[in-house]
């Protein structure tokens, strides 16, 4: 069966960090792109970050960029999203999505026709 299954969300104060992690099972998180991906109530989906299966291969919207750092461990079949000094914007529920032959830094939709997702993780940060 395939899934990604994300961890890390919760409740922290602005200005704090959280790591989240992004699991895969049922393949190879190799040979993907992952995109990490937020919706708030209201608002529009919007990609965070997006680390593709080549070298180099990073996008992250100004909106976050300087504060959040994707990676991945092919190895552990993982990715995780590094988030720092994070803002009471911020919070939103968030889903890791992948797909094969993306290339990020040319993807130009909005994550919407990734082919597996996972459940999301809450965030949320207070002021």
């Amino acid at each position: 069966q395939v899934q990604l299954v994300e961890s890390g969300g919760g409740l922290v104060q602005a200005g704090g960090s959280l790591r989240l992690s992004c699991v895969a099972s049922g393949f190879s998180l190799g040979y993907y792109a992952i995109a990490w991906v937020r919706q708030a109530p209201g608002k529009e989906r919007e990609g965070v970050s997006c680390i593709g299966a080549s070298a180099g291969d990073l996008y992250y919207p100004d909106s976050v960029k300087g504060r959040f750092t994707v990676s991945r461990d092919d190895a552990e079949n993982t990715v995780y999203l590094q988030m720092n000094s994070l803002k009471p914007e911020d919070s939103a529920t968030y889903y890791c999505t992948a797909d094969a032959d993306i290339y990020c830094l040319d993807y130009r939709g909005n994550y919407g026709d990734f082919h597996v997702w996972g459940q999301g993780t809450q965030v949320t940060v207070s002021s």
